[in-house]
């Protein structure tokens, strides 16, 4: 009996904990909301893809809208993770660069960063689906992300971009020079596919990345370049 009862405990797959179920959910809701929409994707198959009880979703999250909110949640903490590893925090607290040139040094950082994660890591693809869609069909997981994610990080890189230029950080002519930095390589996602075949990639991942790293770097050397000779002669003309 002994010897019986082992055998079978051996065989049992472990019972996941309350947080990993949790975390399944958030991952599964992320994936099909993603690739199906909010609207096209059931509870059910949310449970099914993150291997839980239906009803789990109702006890962690209150339901279907409460797991959206939730994977916002969960990218706001992944993106903020790999914002503040290159940017050293991104609140309008942490100070900027004390100098161009290492304002620069940490715009470059950035970039590192940023194509690493959004070119080359599989969750980046789920990310940037998902944020495709709450960007086309606003709701509150998008008020979300923007409160934690894209205004915070926005407003620091553009804090960096003044102490790498002397422009102001609140200048049209800076928000939109970064979002200029980041539409770069977030197309590198969105036009995954497109990319890998023009270039003859079987894949793209880290050794692509470096890639593609190098040249939006010199691409926003060249932006500061230029910045940086219309600040010179606006300060000549005064």
């Amino acid at each position: 009996m002994k010897g019986t009862t082992a055998a079978s405990g051996r065989g049992k797959a472990p019972v996941p904990s309350a947080d990993q179920t949790r975390a399944a959910l958030v991952r599964a809701a992320l994936k099909l909301f993603g690739s199906q929409g909010f609207t096209g994707t059931s509870t059910r198959e949310i449970a099914t893809l993150a291997r839980a009880n239906i009803g789990s979703i109702a006890y962690h999250f209150g339901g279907k809208e409460g797991l959206r909110l939730a994977a916002a949640d969960h990218i706001v903490e992944t993106i903020q993770t790999v914002a503040g590893q290159a940017l050293g925090g991104f609140d309008a607290i942490s100070e900027p660069a004390s100098t161009p040139e290492a304002a620069q040094a940490q715009l470059h950082a950035a970039l590192d960063r940023m194509v690493l994660f959004i070119v080359a890591q599989p969750e980046a693809g789920e990310i940037v689906q998902f944020l495709l869609r709450e960007l086309s069909h606003p709701t509150a997981a998008l008020d979300r992300i923007y409160s934690g994610v894209f205004e915070p990080v926005h407003r620091r890189l553009c804090m960096v971009w003044e102490a790498a230029t002397s422009e102001p950080a609140d200048s049209d002519r800076t928000k939109l020079a970064i979002f200029t930095l980041i539409g770069q390589v977030v197309y590198f996602r969105i036009g995954r596919e497109a990319v890998r075949r023009r270039m003859g990639w079987e894949a793209i991942g880290p050794a692509q990345a470096a890639l593609v790293t190098a040249v939006a770097k010199d691409n926003l050397d060249a932006m500061l370049a230029f910045r940086k000779g219309v600040s010179r002669e606006r300060e000549g003309s005064l």
